[in-house]
């Protein structure tokens, strides 16, 4: 039997005028972990009709109010006084003009919690009145014309996707900084006044798109970035087909097909032992070796120093042996099906998975038996099948799977659901004359994070924690896993903020010192699959026995609330793409292609395992209890596919908007070709009217085929005529633009600020890179907080650069640690470069 009342959050009151999906689906986040949340709708229902309400509003009691009237202003400002926290997802200054002034009701509650979630930042002179739909935002930042080199390779631009990446981002983000907010609220008994703009969140989870590294070394370019070079240079189309864009693809990091006819993707490049177990698997690891495959024992040394000419583990690897092993391999997937391969990859701890769609991700059955997948009886669909929480803590996780339908209340009743959890709850925090004044510190000053994470998603969680001020100690072993692409390049963007340390913990000495800065820390976090936890000494005992008290984070792949048959499974953003139905709906059924975005999961895994360790210290300090708190790739792809992950009898078909040639929802929201260049219309049919309204498009409600009114008239005018004259209408409309051109318009030399004051975009250069290159990335700027601090970051430090410093704080001393490096306990560096050559 499931116990509420146990879940962290209880006690904390909600309520959301969120509308569409950002706002209502961060109160869904504290729902899940025992809000209590009143939903408000306007009159007429919610802005977006849809079957995924039912998702965003479980848990909550949902109530109809008029904020047009003065009726309807008076109930809604009773919930809010009567609320912890407040949430809003309109345009900057629509609150306050129905009467509902967040920053006037904190001045007179200075402990609220009130978090606007806007499409495009409230300083952004240029945009905050803009319509901001999902897909406009998108647009607007880059989503949809930087799609990827396979895109450009296959002369695919734009491109469209029916994903709500921002909205995602921003809920992870958005729900992170008001758990943060009561904890803070905690110590002091005050709260915040929070923003979370969708544009900035949006390029924050883009960021791996975004960053520019000067005179990167050539052993870095695919073969798809060389031809795209070549093709350039030489005045050749791009217009590659898909059967033969697969031939520039990474042997490891590519698609094949089985013996059911299926797909299969196969994700290991970057780490030897995956790329080694893989060919064993498939047989064909000998006679590659017969062949002379070569191998390169130390990988970041500069190629002009390797003992050989590649080697397995290398991404990219040269287009000669990447011929050789992609056409053995093709043979070798054809004699398994899909799902017999997907078996042995995971009992073979090797990345890989089936393609799959989203419907059969959200039947399938170790995501319903994880509790990935949960079904709730909705009032009006009956038994239905929706994503799990987006991070549990595992204590109280069985808590968490069984969530209340969304139910219908009257104002009366929200009011009364409100007052009774606030006499539930255990007031520990200082109130009235108590209530200290804002510090403008960071809600983790004082924080210490031992981060033992790789690659992106697991390291990207401590990154963004570190902007709260959080100290974070980034443990890496001596000998480097992965190749310097992933175990290095990645780390320009998470090594922010970090103090870089390299030991052995698997010897004895290693160990001792690891338990030493377990001890010294706060939180400890992994991404990992449950399996090697115990062998780590991780397991809870384990850790507890070093250091009683300790939080700790897991991030992994396929790991849910629940044991499920692929649990133990490891495997990467692309996996779960592939395995969630992203790429099958990106790249078409019968031809599935990666999400262009890199990191599309891997960064919103990230700043989720930020919410679970987020709500963590906030159970601690409430209550004392030491949690284990978790997310997985496997749960964020629930949100980022929030529109279509869900199931239920009679469910209209997964039919929504796939492959290259979709370049829209339906022909009101759709790109369309104006006279100089492309334009994203996102209206819908009950504004017609509207349309209407502009000269050229008068007669548009009568047109049997609106695609081709609209394809005939937006071809009259430049883009920037039709953008001013629909916005003039209020219709939502983008000017596609791209990520360079944004990064060209906003960036500016690193200033030590953390870009939050900038408007919806914001990029640092740093011409003095530890790496020696000149490296431009996108800020950490998509939280505003009103009073506590958010910290700009530094640039990510060399691989061993503070070893000593970390070590001696530890205790040792010079001449222990001199013995240390000496006998290879410990280290100072991956190579003769931070970025081999």
């Amino acid at each position: 039997m499931s116990n509420k009342s146990r879940l962290p959050l209880a006690g904390v009151r909600v309520v959301d005028f969120g509308q569409q999906i950002a706002g209502p689906a961060v109160a869904m986040a504290l729902a899940d972990f025992g809000a209590t949340v009143i939903h408000v709708d306007p009159p007429q229902g919610p802005q977006w009709d849809h079957p995924a309400n039912a998702v965003l509003n479980r848990n909550k009691s949902c109530v109809r109010i008029d904020l047009k009237q003065e009726e309807g202003r008076a109930q809604a400002l009773a919930l809010i006084d009567a609320a912890d926290v407040v949430i809003e997802s309109f345009r900057p200054g629509v609150m306050k003009k129905l009467g509902i002034d967040f920053d006037a009701l904190r001045s007179q509650r200075p402990d609220l919690i009130a978090l606007s979630i806007p499409g495009f930042a409230s300083n952004d002179d240029l945009r905050k009145e803009w319509k901001a739909t999902e897909a406009v935002v998108a647009a607007t930042c880059g989503a949809f014309t930087d799609m990827g080199f396979n895109r450009v390779l296959m002369g695919v631009n734009p491109s469209f996707s029916p994903l709500p990446l921002g909205s995602s981002y921003a809920v992870s983000l958005a729900a992170s900084a008001v758990v943060l907010a009561l904890l803070e609220r905690e110590k002091t008994g005050r709260g915040d006044s929070i923003e979370v703009p969708v544009a900035a969140a949006l390029m924050e989870g883009l960021s791996y798109n975004s960053y520019v590294i000067d005179g990167l070394p050539d052993r870095y370019k695919t073969m798809r970035e060389e031809e795209i070079e070549y093709r350039k240079a030489n005045n050749i189309p791009m217009d590659l087909s898909y059967d033969e864009l697969q031939e520039y693809l990474d042997p490891f990091y590519r698609t094949y097909e089985c013996a059911d006819g299926r797909m299969f993707y196969c994700v290991c490049p970057s780490h030897r032992n995956h790329a080694k177990r893989a060919l064993k698997l498939l047989g064909i690891y000998d006679e590659l070796v017969a062949e002379g495959l070569p191998e390169v024992q130390d990988l970041h040394l500069p190629v002009s120093e390797w003992d050989g000419e590649t080697s397995i583990g290398v991404y990219p690897l040269p287009k000669k042996w990447a011929d050789i092993i992609s056409a053995k391999m093709k043979k070798a997937f054809l004699t398994r099906t899909s799902d017999e391969w997907g078996r042995l990859f995971g009992e073979g701890r090797i990345p890989g998975a089936p393609h799959r769609t989203t419907e059969e991700w959200v039947n399938d059955e170790h995501t319903n038996a994880a509790g990935l997948i949960v079904e709730v009886d909705d009032p009006q669909y009956g038994p239905m099948k929706q994503g799990g929480p987006i991070a549990w803590l595992e204590d109280i996780a069985e808590d968490m799977l069984t969530p209340r339908p969304r139910r219908n209340v009257s104002v009366e009743q929200a009011l009364a659901e409100l007052q009774q959890a606030g006499k539930a709850q255990v007031v520990t925090r200082p109130t009235g004359q108590a209530i200290q004044p804002a510090s403008g510190k960071g809600w983790l000053d004082g924080v210490r994070i031992l981060d033992l994470t790789n690659v992106i998603a697991g390291p990207h969680s401590t990154a963004f924690l570190s902007r709260f001020g959080a100290e974070v100690i980034k443990l890496d072993p001596v000998t480097p896993l992965y190749d310097p692409l992933i175990g290095t390049l990645f780390t320009f963007q998470t090594g922010v903020n970090k103090k870089s340390a390299l030991l052995d913990i698997m010897t004895e000495p290693g160990r001792e010192a690891f338990n030493r800065l377990v001890r010294s820390v706060d939180m400890v976090v992994i991404n990992a699959p449950e399996r090697q936890m115990k062998p780590l000494g991780l397991d809870h005992d384990s850790l507890q026995a070093v250091h009683p008290g300790v939080i700790f984070c897991r991030l992994d792949c396929l790991g849910g609330p629940r044991r499920g048959p692929k649990t133990d499974y490891i495997g990467y953003d692309d996996i779960i793409q592939a395995n969630s139905g992203i790429m099958s709906r990106f790249g078409g059924p019968q031809t599935p292609e990666e999400h262009a975005h890199l990191g599309t999961l891997d960064v919103n895994c990230g700043f989720a395992g930020g919410l679970a360790m987020a709500v963590a210290l906030y159970r601690k300090y409430k209550t004392g209890e030491t949690s284990r708190a978790r997310t997985s790739l496997s749960a964020v792809t629930n949100l980022a596919q929030l529109p279509f992950a869900f199931d239920y009898a009679g469910r209209a078909p997964f039919d929504e908007p796939s492959g290259r040639e979709a370049l829209g929802n339906h022909a009101l929201s759709h790109f369309y070709s104006t006279a100089d260049g492309w334009i994203f219309i996102d209206a819908q049919a009950s504004e017609l009217d509207r349309l209407e309204q502009v000269e050229a498009l008068a007669g548009i409600s009568a047109a049997a085929d609106k695609g081709a009114f609209l394809a005939r008239a937006l071809r009259s005018a430049p883009a920037q005529y039709w953008a001013g004259v629909l916005r003039d209408v209020d219709i939502a409309v983008a000017e596609p633009q791209s990520i360079e051109h944004l990064r060209e318009t906003y960036s500016r030399i690193a200033d030590g600020t953390p870009g939050t004051a900038l408007g919806s975009f914001a990029f640092s250069v740093f011409p003095d890179h530890p790496s020696g290159h000149c490296i431009t990335q996108v800020d950490h700027y998509a939280i505003r907080p009103a009073e506590a601090r958010i910290r700009a970051f530094t640039p990510a430090e060399r691989f061993g650069h503070s070893t000593g410093s970390v070590l001696a704080e530890a205790g040792y001393s010079d001449a222990e640690i001199r013995l240390m490096i000496e006998q290879g306990i410990a280290g100072l560096g991956w190579g003769k470069e931070y970025l081999p050559s």
